[in-house]
């Protein structure tokens, strides 16, 4: 099993201890570091900060949110990060929800498979500047020539070499037919709530993508975000986890329309994420979290022991699990998250 530190996305201001997380999480063997974006801190110029002083970690963006560029932006965000880092950027994607998408980039959400599956095919054109780019679909054409357009616009190569062709896409995916999309078009799986109990569901999604691409699962990633904390007190550390559990499944998404607590519902808690909801909704935020199951958090999490941790590391690894993203506060932390899952 491989190890990622995921930094997320900032609060009111910047985390005061990143690089020392990054530069523990590097000596302590992780594989990766990750960061992420929402609607304030972006996702590449924290790894390119903080990366900088990194020489073996693999540098990822779990996600940035396709409306927030374009294609053609995005694949200079990573070709540039790719060369910057020696060959260590992983490109993970996601197509965010329709709160964010309209109400903070202002732009359509309606099609969001078919977006990013033009989203992908156009930033995998950059890295191989085998041609000019050209898009002929209707979320991003390229050369543009819809309203407003001179009609001078052309075809085009980039100008900078990018150094790997095959640079690693990842999707953000939660939902069976985003998680199919990622096993067809992407090199890996960006999954923020996993389940080891439901891996034959998620298995099923893959493998209709997988089957549909003409390939197997060799190579592919699932990288799977959970909190994996070391302690005797595992109750308390689940009770703190509850809060973040009841913002994404009660804040993160409109009514009617939150990715996050679909997942949750598919997994069996669909009234409870309902009350919690509710509550969320009518500013009784204390009240949500308290109404977030303890078995939903013992699913989505590993916590215990540092034997119990071993232990449940190698249960999400046989359901297929290849890289856990980790949130942790200070270096002590990733040590002993490191020497668990050793």
């Amino acid at each position: 099993m491989k190890l990622g530190l995921q930094l997320g996305y900032w609060g009111a201001g910047p985390p005061s201890n990143a690089a020392e997380l990054v530069a523990v999480a590097e000596e302590s063997g992780f594989d990766a570091v990750f960061a992420a974006e929402a609607w304030g801190s972006d996702a590449f110029t924290p790894l390119a900060w903080w990366g900088s002083g990194t020489r073996r970690v693999r540098l990822g963006t779990s996600v940035v949110q396709m409306s927030a560029r374009t294609p053609a932006a995005c694949a200079m965000h990573a070709l540039t990060l790719d060369h910057l880092s020696g060959g260590r950027f992983v490109l993970g994607l996601g197509v965010s929800g329709p709160q964010v998408v309209e109400g903070w980039y202002g732009r359509p959400f309606a099609k969001p498979l078919a977006r990013t599956r033009e989203y992908v095919s156009i930033v995998r054109q950059v890295l191989a500047r085998e041609a000019p780019v050209a898009n002929d679909g209707p979320h991003h054409p390229l050369p543009y020539r819809g309203p407003g357009a001179l009609g001078l616009g052309k075809p085009l190569k980039p100008i900078t070499h990018p150094l790997r062709a095959d640079l690693p896409i990842w999707l953000g995916a939660e939902g069976p037919r985003n998680v199919a999309l990622a096993a067809e078009v992407a090199d890996g799986w960006l999954a923020i709530y996993y389940a080891p109990r439901l891996a034959g569901m998620y298995d099923e999604w893959l493998g209709e993508g997988f089957a549909k691409a003409g390939r197997g699962r060799d190579g592919f990633e699932v990288a799977a975000t959970c909190q994996v904390v070391v302690t005797d007190d595992p109750v308390a550390v689940r009770t703190t986890l509850k809060p973040f559990v009841a913002l994404y499944a009660g804040g993160m998404g409109a009514p009617g329309m939150n990715f996050h607590a679909e997942v949750f519902t598919r997994m069996g808690y669909g009234e409870a994420v309902a009350d919690v909801g509710r509550l969320f909704r009518a500013g009784r935020k204390d009240e949500a979290a308290q109404a977030v199951p303890d078995e939903l958090v013992a699913e989505i999490s590993i916590v215990g022991t540092a034997g119990q941790v071993r232990e449940e590391v190698r249960r999400w690894e046989e359901a297929g699990v290849t890289t856990l993203l980790v949130g942790c506060r200070d270096g002590a932390s990733i040590k002993a998250v490191a020497e668990a899952c050793q």
